[in-house]
């Protein structure tokens, strides 16, 4: 809080003049988990010449400032860099962390000094320091932050401890920030039982939007599949767990402000824990891997369910996910308690298209390696038009962006061949548990006939065909709302 200040045995210690190296460090520390290189490069050195360099020289000034001789708190690996926690404190998250201990409330003098050390701003002085990305960051913790303050100032304004000027100069303060609450509380006696860890009335979120909340909210971590691969995973919300596998693409951080992705993964969140993850090669998981094979993406998602200990869970699917949880299900019948199977299909194109498909595939895959990560959107374009013909122009503007963020050219094309060779129709006679299947009539991308052999040939599944054209249903759509329905139905009529 306020202008980044580093202290190592109570002696201040210099920092670099470069804004962008000091907005690093602020973003690893605040952030607290490991990061990508090529999102580190993205957020601060959006430029035309050698961002990776300049990422480098900030992490050698970096090291000089925080490093200890026997612990070196800047790890920076092949793909990640992060900031090492053990033993430092990190001021605004000590705070939220105190604050979500509500069986466990701060005392006075606590409070008093949460309060002092949130009247500064976040990262003061940093503003501009990066790209776009950097700055909506920024913006999002600061409201974090004010959120945090007037919390602090209205346990302080209620604190049974305090009356007079303190308890005035308190309330005057919540007022200024929160003036409906902070007048509200003082209308009404509070109740005889109330404390510090229960204040008059619970403040609010105003300042964040749904998006931000929850970005914030969500937790992510990191597993290990059988062959080393990190593995990026999230999970938001509570109650029974719902886990999604991957699919073409995802990113952890990008979804959440997506107008394709973001009211489906609320509706998902909404009495569960919604867990997703980033496939290997994409988003926030390794994108330098050997295997980028059906196979692997199977044991990816083993890995993630093993790292949370799911013992039972329903899971979501979507196109090449699907045949994904299928096989999944099938390898472990006793963990899955129902499919949701959207969009999906059991043959990849290199096994069910015909020949004048195939050439096509051929020659997207050709365009994809020479222009996937140029400015040029009309490579990606092809996707998002197939994907999603009926989509508004910044629906289509978002996803072509969106592609080009997540992976990189050359996974981009591996990835088609990857699932062009999937083929699940084995097993599907083999799938034991509840299942829907959901598929647009005219979706542009995989033809409806492969959703319904789907549930043709999966045992007593459910299918239900939607009035769309988009792979990828969006929530202004009729259809949308049509499938949240049908997913809720099936959960509520299984008991899962």
């Amino acid at each position: 809080m306020g202008e980044l200040r580093v202290v190592a045995d109570g002696t201040p210690v210099p920092l670099p003049a470069s804004k962008k190296t000091r907005a690093l460090l602020g973003y690893l520390a605040a952030t607290a988990r490991p990061h990508r290189r090529e999102r580190l490069c993205e957020l601060l050195w959006d430029l035309p010449d050698d961002p990776k360099a300049a990422l480098r020289w900030s992490l050698t000034k970096l090291r000089k400032i925080v490093d200890d001789p026997d612990r070196p708190r800047i790890l920076a690996g092949r793909e990640r860099v992060a900031f090492e926690r053990q033993g430092a404190t990190v001021d605004i998250n000590d705070i939220h962390a105190r604050l979500r201990q509500p069986d466990s409330p701060p005392d006075l003098k606590t409070l008093e000094h949460m309060a002092e050390t949130l009247d500064r701003v976040f990262l003061d002085g940093l503003d501009g320091a990066g790209a776009e990305g950097f700055d909506a960051w920024l913006t999002a913790e600061r409201e974090d932050a004010a959120v945090a303050r007037a919390t602090v100032l209205q346990l302080l304004a209620t604190h049974p401890e305090l009356d007079g000027l303190a308890a005035a100069k308190w309330q005057r303060l919540w007022r200024e920030v929160d003036p409906e609450r902070a007048d509200a509380a003082a209308a009404r006696t509070p109740a005889p039982t109330q404390t510090a860890a229960q204040p008059a009335d619970p403040v609010a979120p105003p300042r964040l939007s749904p998006q931000s909340r929850a970005l914030r909210a969500q937790r992510i971590g990191f597993c290990e599949a059988a062959d080393g691969a990190k593995i990026a995973f999230a999970t938001i919300g509570s109650g029974p767990p719902l886990l999604k596998a991957a699919n073409w693409l995802n990113h952890l951080e990008f979804d959440w402000d997506s107008p394709i992705w973001g009211k489906s993964f609320a509706a998902a969140a909404k009495g569960r824990t919604f867990i997703r993850y980033d496939e290997r090669g994409c988003g926030l998981s390794d994108w330098d891997v050997a295997d980028l094979s059906f196979d692997a993406f199977v044991t990816d998602l083993e890995a993630v369910a093993d790292k949370l200990e799911l013992q039972r869970f329903p899971l979501l699917g979507i196109s090449q996910g699907c045949a994904v949880s299928i096989e999944y299900a099938v390898r472990h019948p006793e963990r899955v308690s129902g499919l949701i199977l959207i969009s999906g299909y059991a043959a990849g194109w290199k096994i069910s298209a015909t020949e004048e498909e195939k050439a096509r595939r051929v020659a997207v895959r050709t365009l994809t390696e020479v222009g996937w990560g140029t400015d040029n959107p009309a490579y990606r374009h092809i996707f998002s038009q197939t994907f999603m013909p009926d989509a508004t122009a910044e629906e289509l503007n978002w996803f072509d962006e969106f592609q080009r963020r997540t992976t990189s050219p050359k996974n981009a094309a591996r990835f088609q061949d990857a699932f062009g060779l999937i083929d699940v129709r084995h097993r599907l006679a083999d799938v034991s548990v509840p299942t829907i299947v959901i598929h647009s009539k005219y979706d542009q991308r995989i033809p409806l006939d492969q959703g319904r052999a789907l549930a043709a040939a999966i045992p007593n599944a459910t299918f239900v065909p939607l009035e769309s054209r988009n792979h990828i249903l969006v929530d202004s759509e009729p259809a949308w709302q049509v499938c949240s329905n049908a997913i809720r139905g099936f959960l509520n009529e299984n008991g899962i």
